[in-house]
């Protein structure tokens, strides 16, 4: 199917019975009013959650979609979107709460398409990361709203320059042949980190998410890994040099899935830039250090871009409603890009699961790794892969397998135990060594009275 007309046919899927929403800027107390109406609407596939406090004590409320909310069901994959990190980009903020909405709304109505993909698919959504910040630019309101005015957290932080420095490390690990996937976190990393920061580490650490975006404003990109160059120049932060992940045409694809089911991204020209087909590598636009995405990929099994949806980082409430559904047919159908590639079951010959397994296919220095109940989930482009599960214990087995463009394909691992060969008998002068003399030789004379030294 032509690229343009997906995102129609998309689009005509949920134009039918779609549901009024109130489009209106929403302060912490109304946000939290707004999830919990969803979640009262919808019970059976809703929960919230909170993954801990801001620094001035807001809850980071998560509303999930499931048909098992709660329980991770081997298999179905774990998706996120991110709002408001920087607390003065706020259409990301309404947009979840719409979707929120939406989702709710349309699965009491019975659309296949979205009562598919929330039975199909663990969503989480976290309208805000930052709330604290959010207030402070919302008390200015959208007319006299300042660029940076409540970017940050309540410390004066940007949360998306405090995430651990994994970039750093990862460059260098590759000139010495070291781990390309779940790099680990330096000692004190809980020391140099903001409580919100903290959180979303922790709350990224315990779910095994599979793909991601976080949803920013002041320009209109699908921004893709890595953000930071290798050769960053350290007098300034903005550097155009693209810098590609071992995953780059996969990103490239995922980004452009959002782009061309928005109404205007895919252009090019909006806000005074230009980016072919909207989307960009992340340090070819500017390199960032410490940030959200690279720190997913880098991290985690979970594939994260950064969405930038408007011009204006506050926009007025009457132009909510066009961006929502500028926004609406693009929001989901990247939800739906978390059903591609690969995936399976890690077990051993009783078919128990195992965690921890590392899932690596040829030709791409990405590796991921397998869950708490042995289910893996690896975003591959269509086509032919040789793929090797190894756990530790475990003898590896790799197979061949072919990714097509609808559906993941499913690729089950049974791994066998290493086995352990005993010490072969050692021979001397021709002689049989005398294994029981041995013993008794070295054994020494007060242990075999039977003393305890």
């Amino acid at each position: 199917m032509a690229r343009w007309l997906r995102p129609l046919v998309g689009a005509l899927l949920l134009l039918e019975g779609a549901a009024a929403l109130s489009f209106l800027h929403h302060r912490y107390e109304e946000l939290v009013q707004a999830l919990f109406r969803v979640q009262s609407q919808c019970p059976y596939v809703t929960r919230i959650y909170s993954i801990g406090r801001s620094v001035e004590g807001r809850h980071l409320y998560v509303l999930e979609f499931s048909d098992s909310p709660g329980i991770h069901e081997p298999l179905e994959p774990e998706f996120k979107y991110v709002g408001n990190m920087h607390g003065n980009e706020v259409l990301g903020r309404e947009l979840l709460l719409q979707l929120s909405e939406f989702l709710c709304e349309e699965y009491r109505r019975g659309n296949e398409r979205i009562t598919r993909l929330i039975h199909d698919t663990r969503i989480h959504i976290m309208p805000s990361m930052n709330p604290d910040g959010y207030e402070v630019a919302a008390k200015q309101g959208p007319d006299s709203n300042g660029y940076l005015t409540g970017r940050n957290n309540a410390n004066g932080v940007d949360l998306n320059r405090n995430f651990p420095d994994l970039n750093t490390l990862m460059y260098y690990s590759r000139e010495i042949s070291g781990p390309n996937h779940h790099i680990p976190l330096p000692d004190n990393w809980k020391s140099q980190v903001e409580p919100e920061t903290l959180a979303v580490i922790q709350w990224i650490s315990s779910y095994n998410f599979v793909l991601s975006a976080n949803l920013h404003g002041g320009a209109v990109v699908a921004n893709y890994p890595y953000d930071k160059s290798q050769d960053q120049r350290f007098r300034s932060h903005r550097r155009t040099v693209n810098t590609p992940t071992p995953d780059d045409k996969l990103f490239q694809k995922l980004a452009k899935t959002y782009s061309y089911a928005h109404s205007w991204m895919h252009r090019g020209w909006n806000c005074g830039d230009y980016f072919a087909d909207g989307i960009t590598n992340g340090a070819s636009w500017y390199s960032l250090s410490k940030g959200m995405q690279d720190f997913n990929y880098l991290y985690t099994n979970c594939f994260e871009i950064t969405l930038e949806l408007s011009c204006n980082k506050f926009p007025p409430e009457e132009d909510l409603e066009r961006q929502w559904m500028a926004n609406r047919e693009a929001l989901v159908a990247f939800i739906e890009e978390v059903h591609q590639g690969i995936k399976g079951m890690v077990s051993d010959e009783n078919n128990n699961g195992i965690a921890g397994a590392v899932i690596s296919v040829q030709g791409i220095s990405h590796d991921i790794t397998s869950g708490d109940m042995g289910d893996y989930f690896r975003l591959l482009l269509p086509g032919t892969y040789t793929v090797t599960a190894s756990a530790e214990g475990y003898q590896p087995l790799t197979v061949t397998t072919t990714v097509g463009p609808a559906a993941p394909s499913l690729v089950h691992f049974q791994l066998k135990q290493e086995v352990v060969r005993k010490p072969v008998e050692r021979k001397a002068s021709g002689t049989r060594v005398n294994n029981k003399a041995l013993q008794k030789k070295v054994v020494p004379r007060a242990t075999r009275r039977g003393t305890q030294r």
